[in-house]
């Protein structure tokens, strides 16, 4: 997967704000302030870190190589995945899917409100 693929995918969900608050080199992507991806844009392969069901996680761990406990992240609840090929860009953006979904459930009331009435 290309990085504007990526890119791109992850700013078209709803509320997605992107900023760089660990410098340059690595991408953010938050809904209603709270982190759902890091991407390693300028790394090769690309790398993304994304949250992930702490069960999940691990059947991901043992099925793909490409597929490390999160660089930096609380390694229960995150991911890193090496966008080297060996996974489908399919299944790729489903991770995507379930980490930016888990962070929706888990947000306040209000501001999953808020997001609800935001336009996109």
């Amino acid at each position: 997967m290309k990085f504007e693929q990526l890119h791109k995918y992850i700013l078209n969900k709803k509320g997605t704000v992107e900023d760089t608050p660990f410098g340059p080199d690595a991408l953010v992507f938050k809904v209603m302030s709270k982190m759902f991806a890091l991407v390693a844009w300028d790394e090769t392969p690309l790398r993304i870190t994304l949250k992930c069901d702490p069960d999940l996680a691990l059947i991901l761990r043992a099925h793909y190589q490409s597929v490390q406990p999160g660089y930096y992240m609380n390694k229960k609840h995150w991911n890193t995945i090496s966008l080297d090929g060996s996974i489908s860009d399919e299944q790729i953006l489903e991770m995507i899917d379930n980490s930016y979904e888990l962070v929706v459930k888990g947000l306040k009331k209000a501001d999953w409100q808020e997001l609800e009435q935001n336009d996109g």
